[in-house]
């Protein structure tokens, strides 16, 4: 059973209300999930930013829209039951309740509209979208952010080897390795053959150190290449070891380095442009979206 989308959810919902009885957003959440039948799995998936279940954000915005349209209302934090006007709604027995049909009600159709700058506009709520706002605004961020780490990639990949050993010490340096910038510095670029081979510290202190290899590489990393690395871990007497590389890697190495007792991590490329992105490296900010939510806690009076 695929997880319901926030519109298919509004009629159980209601229904669910519709013994007039007061019921916790829990409650309401998990009869959904029980009556479509959702798997432990369904029900642990998240949004793309990991902060939220997909079934407790889609029953949370049926709810938001059927209190809009006055069929629930809140009773206390966390708490809702359905209104005169919701049972007489279910009186009616609709087969189903989506946007359109909320478009019946006033309510409705004042939430749907604000005011800027003095000219009214009406918000537009797609009818035919299964995700909920919260869902567009994080996936359509997801496809910004790939459509930016390819782009990042293609600029990486044509960069000088000497520029893309300055980029690998200021991206390790982001993450909160190799001490200060002058210590990586000495530590990293000094095979001369357009790829990074040296020792980093792992911290500030220099209790421990990583092996860094890095290749700017058309072609896929093989076992051979990651088996070289280790040996090298082995003669430099590091535990730890880190290889980079603009690529990708073969089946094989990826199974390699789950069956050696040092601890090696692997980057391929497309790894690589994401950890530039989320460590403002080669990458710098439009504009920025917080989204807020109420805080109960707030409300409630002593």
């Amino acid at each position: 059973m695929t997880i319901p989308d926030y519109q298919t959810i509004m009629l159980p919902l209601l229904k669910f209300a519709g013994d007039k009885k007061e019921h916790s957003i829990r409650e309401a959440i998990d009869h959904i999930a029980d009556s479509f039948k959702l798997s432990e799995g369904e029900r642990k998936e998240v949004l793309p930013s990991g902060r939220s279940y997909i079934i407790d954000n889609r029953v949370g915005w049926a709810r938001t829209y059927l209190k809009k349209a006055g069929l629930l209302e809140d009773t206390r934090r966390s708490f809702f039951q359905i209104t005169e006007k919701g049972t007489g709604v279910l009186a009616k027995s609709p087969t189903e309740i989506n946007i359109k049909f909320l478009q019946n009600f006033p309510e409705f159709n004042e939430f749907r509209k604000r005011k800027e700058d003095g000219e009214e506009q009406e918000h537009v709520i797609q009818e035919e979208t299964s995700q909920t706002p919260q869902e567009l605004l994080e996936y359509g961020y997801q496809k910004i952010k790939r459509d930016l780490a390819q782009e990042l990639l293609i600029s990486v990949k044509k960069a000088s080897p000497r520029f893309f050993e300055q980029l690998v010490v200021e991206l390790l340096l982001k993450m909160g390795y190799g001490g200060s910038l002058k210590d990586a510095g000495k530590a990293i670029g000094q095979s001369g053959d357009g790829g990074i081979d040296g020792i980093i510290k792992e911290d500030k202190l220099g209790l421990d150190v990583i092996y860094i290899q890095a290749k700017r590489w058309e072609n896929v990393v093989g076992s051979k290449e990651i088996r070289n690395f280790v040996g090298s871990l082995v003669g430099q007497k590091a535990n730890k070891g880190v290889f980079i590389t603009t690529s990708g890697y073969t089946k094989d190495a990826l199974e390699y380095v789950k069956t050696i007792t040092h601890k090696v991590i692997l980057i391929d490329g497309e790894m690589l442009a994401q950890l530039m992105i989320e460590n403002n490296v080669g990458v710098s900010g439009i504009i920025n979206y917080e989204v807020k939510k109420i805080d109960s806690d707030y409300f409630v009076e002593e």
